[in-house]
């Protein structure tokens, strides 16, 4: 017969006086952490002390008791008590209950009662402050009274819009709070449940997927739409921002595109007539312009107000004192809170000095135009001064065609000499006037010059590459009419709407930018465009060649034309693989440069064999097999996931590794990512892929 255990005896508990309990040494808490003193003394001055302390008689060095009590275990709490002593809003001798222990270390029962603490479970914490609210009590009073900001008391309350059912799973532990957190975007039970009912067989789903998921219609508040018009507007217009417990004021998602297209058009229509007023001929205004819509336009430039003189002065004023700032805390310790303020003042009245107005030739301003976008961030975007070919002024002394039709009625064409023009066949009887040289003999004696000056080119590398630098730079620069007569230039690919957000990439914003650099440095001028392209410095000369050269790239893929079209499946060869030798000349990868693969812009476009395949060269394929059950939307969207910060590159993309042994004639065949699976070039298979 087994023995019986042992009945426990529990210690044994009385009200003590204060002024008994002394804090004892043995409490292992040494680092202040959670509620501070003070808060807790205001709560337990509010609601009493509802945790007694747990005190050990203390006795003297016969043995014999003295009468105080120290206190091990709830130090926190017996400072909280003494402040409210020290703060006369608790009497000295005011009993407080106690735990005397007797057996057992001191030590042991400070540090148990510290380490089996268990906190409340966030699940546990939603349904106390909801029913705190059904109380009466008020979001603000929720978090005074538990000393949480009001923003912890609405992220708990925020559960409630998440359907039943996944508050028991999580109550379950069959998901994370981050992964419940992400449901609370959505008011709508039904969709939640369908979401975790497709997620929710994956190993880990992260909680951003999920939000993605339940928000892929919706507009995220950091587009570039949303902070041009401002959420409040939108919010003032009636729309509807879904948020879940990640989110602040400014995050979320905007539940009405159709809305927000609205807005953005209806604003940019209103800087639109702002910019125009300023005495523009056009304005041209798109949430996205076309890539190269300035092309062929010539750019005037303005003249940059200049500062007044109480402008200059207070400008050197604020420099002055934003450097004496910088030299007193040169030592590089953090800055007082005013300080700071203080410079951030400064910087922005400085950018406001700096930024100055510019001001434009008023009557080349009335035949030149502006284009308005939005930029990456959703700031407006404004390019000044181009002038279309047709809004040109005649040039007088310009030569003016003839049409065929007075040709073949014996006019011919006309030769403009000394700002006259003047027809071959006028009477012959006037031998005393200096009549102009007939068409005939002028094409003759050109003739005779230009095969002149080819030879002497030929034998002056130093002018022959400065006569292309200047052929180049005039067809990149000079684009609206003016022609030099080296009959070389760059023909520019019209990229147009190809790609989506193309003139807002960043290597289009590098080109734009190192574009208007050069185009302020070179003169209108093609005869003092000689002088000033031989004057620069060889390096220079070098990189205005090169980003000339560079602006004549087509490396574009276009759908093979019918039968008479001008494009060819050969021609496409040629041009892919002349593109893929550039890259690797250059060594451009375009991974490095910051590309990668997305919904958006590929793997949302692409069938699922081919986003397995991705997935699959990158992950392997056990990663592969995770996916394969997944809807394409779906599916596309994992893989983005991840894909991300593998490097991986769709083939149109990738550098070619070019075999030496290989590198024998050949531009007849096609690059494999324009053939199908029988070797035969199909357009429209791919534009269906």
């Amino acid at each position: 017969m087994s023995k019986s255990l042992p009945k426990l005896v529990l210690s044994s508990s009385r009200d003590i006086p204060f002024s008994q309990l002394v804090l004892s040494q043995k409490n292992v808490r040494r680092l202040k952490a959670g509620l501070s003193i003070e808060d807790l003394a205001e709560d337990i001055y509010r609601r009493t002390l509802l945790q007694s302390l747990n005190v050990r008689a203390m006795v003297d060095d016969d043995g014999k008791e003295t009468g105080q009590f120290e206190v091990p275990a709830g130090g926190r709490r017996f400072r909280a008590l003494e402040l409210l002593v020290k703060s006369k809003r608790m009497a000295k001798d005011q009993p407080v209950p106690c735990v005397v222990r007797e057996a057992g270390i001191a030590e042991e029962d400070s540090l148990a009662e510290n380490v089996m603490r268990e906190g409340l479970h966030p699940l546990d914490q939603f349904r106390a402050f909801s029913a705190l609210v059904e109380a009466g009590l008020s979001e603000e009073d929720i978090a005074a009274r538990f000393f949480v900001s009001v923003s912890t008391v609405r992220q708990r309350l925020r559960l409630a819009s998440v359907a039943p059912s996944l508050l028991a799973v999580y109550g379950e532990d069959g998901m994370s709070l981050e992964q419940l957190m992400a449901f609370s975007v959505t008011d709508n039970h039904a969709r939640q449940e369908q979401v975790w009912e497709q997620v929710n067989q994956g190993q880990h789903v992260p909680a951003y997927h999920i939000r993605r998921l339940l928000t892929e219609q919706a507009i995220a508040a950091s587009d570039r739409r949303v902070r041009f018009i401002g959420i409040d507007a939108y919010t003032e217009a009636g729309g509807y921002v879904m948020r879940d417990l990640f989110s602040t004021d400014d995050d979320g998602w905007l539940q009405d595109p159709a809305l927000v297209e609205l807005l953005v058009n209806e604003k940019l229509n209103e800087a639109a007539q702002e910019v125009g007023a300023e005495g523009w001929k056009w304005v041209e205004a798109a949430i996205d312009l076309p890539y190269g819509c300035e092309r062929g336009k010539r750019r005037i430039t303005g003249t940059t107000v200049p500062l007044t003189d109480e402008e200059q002065a207070r400008l050197d004023a604020l420099v002055e004192e934003y450097d004496a700032i910088g030299d007193e805390y040169r030592d590089g310790c953090d800055l007082p809170d005013e300080v700071d303020t203080r410079l951030a003042e400064i910087d922005a009245e400085l950018t406001t000095l700096n930024c100055r107005p510019v001001t434009f030739d008023a009557e080349e301003q009335a035949r030149a135009g502006v284009f308005v976008s939005l930029a990456h961030d959703g700031r407006l975007r404004i390019d000044r001064g181009y002038v279309r070919p047709e809004d040109e002024p005649v040039v007088e002394g310009e030569v003016v065609p003839v049409d065929a039709e007075a040709g073949q009625q014996g006019t011919g064409p006309a030769i403009s000499v000394g700002g006259q023009v003047q027809d071959e066949h006028q009477a012959d009887d006037e031998d005393d006037a200096i009549r102009p040289l007939p068409d005939r003999l002028v094409s003759e004696l050109t003739a005779v010059r230009t095969v002149a000056l080819r030879n002497a080119l030929a034998q002056d590398a130093g002018a022959a590459f400065i006569a292309v630098l200047h052929a180049l730079t005039l067809s990149v620069f000079r684009s609206h009419g003016t022609h030099g007569c080296v009959q070389i230039g760059v023909t520019q690919a019209w990229l147009g709407n190809v790609a989506p957000d193309l003139r807002e990439t960043p290597w289009s914003l590098a080109i734009q930018e190192r574009h208007e650099q050069w185009a302020a440095r070179l003169p209108d001028e093609p005869g003092a465009l000689w002088d000033a392209l031989a004057a620069l410095a060889h390096e220079d000369q070098m990189a205005l060649l090169a980003h000339c050269v560079s602006l004549g790239v087509n490396a574009l893929f276009e759908p093979v034309k019918g039968y008479g079209g001008q494009i060819s499946a050969h021609g496409i060869a040629c041009r892919i693989a002349a593109a893929d030798a550039l890259a690797s000349v250059v060594g451009l990868d375009m991974a490095e440069a910051g590309w990668t693969p997305t919904v958006d812009n590929y793997l949302g476009r692409v069938t699922k064999p081919r986003i397995i395949e991705a997935v699959r060269e990158t992950r392997g394929d056990a990663t592969a097999v995770l996916i394969e059950h997944l809807k394409k939307g779906d599916m596309a969207r994992e893989a983005e996931r991840l894909l991300e910060g593998t490097g991986w590159l769709p083939e149109p993309l990738r550098l070619p590794v070019i075999e030496v042994a290989e590198q024998e004639a050949p531009d007849t065949d096609l690059p494999d990512f324009l053939n199908d699976e029988d070797g035969e070039f199909d357009p429209m298979a791919i534009a269906a892929e």
